[in-house]
């Protein structure tokens, strides 16, 4: 058996909590290996297809760079929270090691999460263009640039023109990302099991535009409006997805991922549980 830790780096009491679960896992000859500071090897990839579990010591933040490790692979994957909110994290410090034992011999609820594929168009000065592919277990965000302007944009579904909007972006989440990204710009809390995807308008300049759910067959097609070349930018779980100097854009085509990502916790009512927690201070009463 193998175990991937996925801790939060730049935190010292996540990094002491991973160093006693490699020691306790060490002693019960399990395998550990380790995903490496980001921020030391940003181009460092981390490979956990051999792995049976993955844990992530951190944040939420520090989950979805381990939902990024794991991909589509299907690796079942157990969050300890060590960071602000916590809400896709199954546990806190206090409980590491009784949650890892609980992974490890299959007694935690598998939560199916629906993931994203991504392909975004990118048109470069010379007038060649490029694609390139994400994975997001959150979120796809359309946003404006660093000068301000209103991006203008054409937002379709499978094939079925929505409208032409103007505001500040456009997100296309998961049911996971639902309480992100999606959630700030005015979006629902949609429960786990909801395999479609949510779409939401950011800061639209029309009182008309709302939110709307698809079905998990479709498939959301975003354009640039060539009419207002302004700057804009794509991200995938809030990472820039465009790595190519001077390159533009364009369009971005989003449906839901070939996999999904297994996430563990105590059982279904944990999602209530944290939203209670988290948006509605329910905590203690």
């Amino acid at each position: 058996m193998k175990v991937l830790i996925v801790p939060n780096h730049s935190r010292d009491d996540a990094m002491r909590s991973a160093r006693r679960l490699e020691r306790w896992l060490d002693d019960q000859g399990v395998e550990v290996s380790w995903a490496h500071d980001k921020r030391l090897y940003p181009r460092l990839s981390v490979d956990a297809s051999d792995c049976d579990l993955v844990v992530s010591l951190g944040g939420d933040g520090t989950l979805l760079r381990a939902a990024r490790i794991v991909g589509y692979a299907g690796v079942p994957i157990v969050g300890i929270s060590y960071g602000h909110l916590g809400f896709l994290t199954s546990a806190g410090p206090a409980d590491l090691i009784d949650t890892v034992s609980c992974a490890l011999s299959g007694e935690l609820h598998a939560s199916r999460r629906a993931t994203l594929d991504i392909e975004c168009a990118f048109d470069h000065p010379d007038g060649s263009t490029h694609a390139q592919h994400r994975f997001a277990l959150n979120d796809f965000a359309l946003s404006r640039g660093g000068l301000g302007d209103m991006v203008e944009f054409d937002v379709s579904v499978s094939g079925r023109h929505i409208d032409r909007l103007r505001g500040d972006g456009f997100v296309v989440s998961t049911a996971t990302g639902s309480t992100g990204y999606a959630l700030a710009a005015g979006g629902p809390i949609v429960t786990p099991e909801f395999t479609g995807m949510v779409c939401v308008p950011i800061a639209p300049h029309t009182i008309l535009a709302r939110a709307f759910l698809t079905a998990p067959s479709d498939v959301v097609e975003i354009e640039i409006s060539p009419e207002r070349p302004v700057m804009r930018h794509f991200f995938a779980d809030g990472r820039p997805i465009n790595d190519e100097e001077g390159s533009c854009g364009m369009r971005a085509s989003v449906r839901r991922g070939p996999g999904d990502v297994i996430l563990l916790d105590r059982g279904q009512a944990s999602f209530y549980d944290s939203v209670s927690r988290v948006f509605y201070g329910q905590v203690g009463k």
